[in-house]
């Protein structure tokens, strides 16, 4: 149950790895990633409208309010439910823009699972996901909100439990273009298929990631190579760290089993290298409300 507050959390994500394993022929490409929640949270701010206006009041910059996921998942459940309620959507961002971290479909899913309850629609987790689907891959996984394994283009989705650790999260000054790194001629896209078990069991140790595991992040040679401040910065936090790139970055990650450590790591960063230090989450905090 929703807590009655009209102020929600919209948690950040990280790709503990993520491989292209091929591409159908309608252009989408086919991945394998784990999914895992961090206590990172953009909040968003929703105040329910009778006369069925769906308005922006924040301001996002580079991104038109008829663009924003969030206004978008509000105005396709009205549409869906035909309820006659509208909503003003204040989100104030703390997930970096172009970063890897998810924040717009974290958004998306979090305007749908609070105003399935604050207008009453009555929709439920299940028809939610099938509903976010047609907005963006990601934006299920935010909906069950659990650490997920992910196949396919992203409609695959098993849980899968993930130790709880502290991370790193290296965020450089660049915004990198998803839809450009995934075009990228060089990508490439036969990685062998692995199996969720293979995972698991390695899930088990802190800091093993980018170590030779046979898990790592394809896009992260294409964003290297097109984006210096990435390779910077990844280079940086390797020297501490087995590190890698969340998403099509372009933000790098690191964990670690305490938080001493992982602020520890963090502070030794130079400037005017920035970044912050994380929990993974078990679950979606609105599960709990």
């Amino acid at each position: 149950m929703l807590l009655a507050t009209d102020d929600y959390p919209a948690p950040a994500k990280l790709n503990l790895f993520l491989h292209v394993v091929g591409r159908r022929p309608d252009g989408y490409h086919l991945l394998q990633s784990v999914f895992t929640l961090i206590d990172r949270c953009d909040r968003v701010r929703l105040t329910v409208r009778e006369d069925g206006a769906i308005e922006r009041l924040s301001h996002l910059a580079g991104v038109a309010p008829a663009d924003d996921l969030a206004v978008r998942a509000a105005q396709m459940l009205q549409e869906a439910s035909g309820t006659p309620k509208g909503v003003d959507i204040h989100v104030d961002k703390q997930i970096p823009l172009g970063g890897g971290l998810g924040g717009g479909s974290s958004d998306a899913a979090t305007v749908l699972l609070a105003l399935d309850r604050l207008w009453g629609t009555g929709f439920g987790p299940d028809a939610l996901a099938e509903l976010g689907a047609a907005l963006g891959a990601d934006i299920p996984f935010f909906i069950r909100g659990d650490s997920a394994w992910v196949e396919g283009i992203g409609e695959r989705i098993q849980p899968i439990a993930v130790a709880r650790r502290w991370y790193v999260v290296m965020v450089p000054a660049v915004v990198v273009p998803t839809g450009a790194i995934f075009a990228a001629p060089e990508l490439t896209r036969n990685t062998e298929t692995l199996k969720m078990e293979d995972f698991s069991a390695l899930s088990r140790d802190v800091g093993v990631f980018g170590s030779g595991d046979g898990f790592r992040n394809d896009l992260e040679a294409v964003v290297t190579a097109k984006y210096p401040e990435v390779r910077k910065h990844l280079e940086w936090l390797r020297g501490h760290a087995d590190a890698r790139m969340t998403g099509s970055g372009a933000c790098v990650f690191a964990a670690f089993a305490t938080r001493e450590e992982a602020e520890r790591v963090l502070g030794l960063a130079p400037a005017p290298m920035k970044g912050f230090v994380a929990q993974g989450m078990s679950h979606h905090p609105l599960r709990a409300q």
